[in-house]
């Protein structure tokens, strides 16, 4: 891990931080929700020993990253997210014209939006977690979401400016940090008001062995720094970036891609994601999928859970290119 460099680039008005290690091809490592540069620990330090130039940033509102407005959630569309990320392959690859990204979670979701938008901009895709959502022309991602699951889904409870942070502080970043990081459910996380992250129920240790309490430590460093609402953001964005993204309904997504998700991910629960990732949809909305993998009895945070099998797979993939 100490051989990995770092470093801040002024990027789109923030100044970012990077973690990055190798010389050869880049492979750019967009994160999730609540995580950093640091969930993409093990496949730097692989991807980088095999020839390639793994770079991960902390996105805009999280960890070393500075400069977002976090008290504006409109300034975290999907625009402002893949904004930042074109602005960065331009600081970092001046003489590159396309570089190789590999996304997990909400940094799957900007990924396929980074495809749509400047598919010029990328050799391959490999993204973990979260596949391509067509945008619905009908209705927005968060009230589709309370239609099916109710108020006290995570995604609802995340809309209101400053109140789901208020039932975390009480719990205290290393807490909350534990509990999603270690959830094993199919379902999805429910906040109920006046019980929080205390709804989620625990999952036995000997399951998370994959997060050491020195990981556990780092993240909360991070966030007991920064707090939540960065991350937060990005969620009470998704009305604004449903209303903004009409130009790109029925849009395909034309870039060479790969599909990772463990068996037990909430996302992969989702009604109707098995059909649409199987069935014929999702290849229609992204002609370029070449491979979809189911990992058994994996989770959410499948980069993290299995990073040798994920390390592998983005290898064995991005070097046909």
């Amino acid at each position: 891990m100490e051989k990995i460099e770092h470093k801040m680039v002024a990027v789109n008005g923030l100044q970012m931080h990077v973690a990055e290690l190798g010389q050869g091809p880049i492979i750019l490592f967009i994160h999730g929700f609540p995580e950093l540069w640091y969930s993409w620990r093990h496949q730097i330090l692989y991807l980088a020993e095999r020839g390639y130039r793994a770079v991960a940033p902390d996105l805009r509102g999280y960890g070393d990253t500075t400069g977002a407005p976090i008290n504006d959630h409109t300034k975290f569309s999907i625009f402002h997210l893949v904004g930042d990320l074109i602005a960065l392959i331009e600081a970092i690859a001046p003489n590159e014209d396309k570089v190789f990204v590999v996304g997990h979670d909400w940094g799957a979701l900007i990924a396929w939006h980074l495809s749509l938008f400047r598919p010029d901009k990328l050799k391959a895709l490999v993204n973990l977690s979260v596949h391509y959502f067509p945008r619905n022309p009908q209705m927005n991602t968060v009230d589709g979401l309370r239609a099916i699951y109710g108020d006290d889904h995570y995604v609802w409870r995340f809309q209101v400016p400053g109140e789901i942070e208020a039932e975390f502080a009480p719990v205290g970043a290393k807490s909350v940090l534990k509990k999603i990081f270690r959830f094993r459910g199919s379902e999805p996380f429910y906040f109920p008001k006046g019980k929080g992250v205390e709804a989620i129920p625990d999952a036995p240790i000997e399951l998370s062995s994959w997060l050491t309490e020195e990981d556990l430590d780092y993240y909360a460093s991070k966030f007991e720094q920064t707090g939540f609402t960065g991350g937060v953001n990005y969620y009470r964005a998704f009305p604004i970036n449903w209303e903004l993204t009409a130009p790109w309904t029925g849009a395909k997504v034309k870039v060479p891609a790969k599909f990772i998700v463990g068996e037990l991910d909430l996302v992969y629960h989702i009604p109707g994601a098995k059909d649409y990732i199987h069935n014929g949809e999702f290849k229609k909305d992204v002609p370029l999928l070449e491979e979809v993998v189911v990992l058994e009895g994996a989770a959410h945070f499948v980069n993290q859970e299995r990073p040798n099998e994920i390390s592998k797979h983005i290898f064995d993939f991005i070097q046909k290119f």
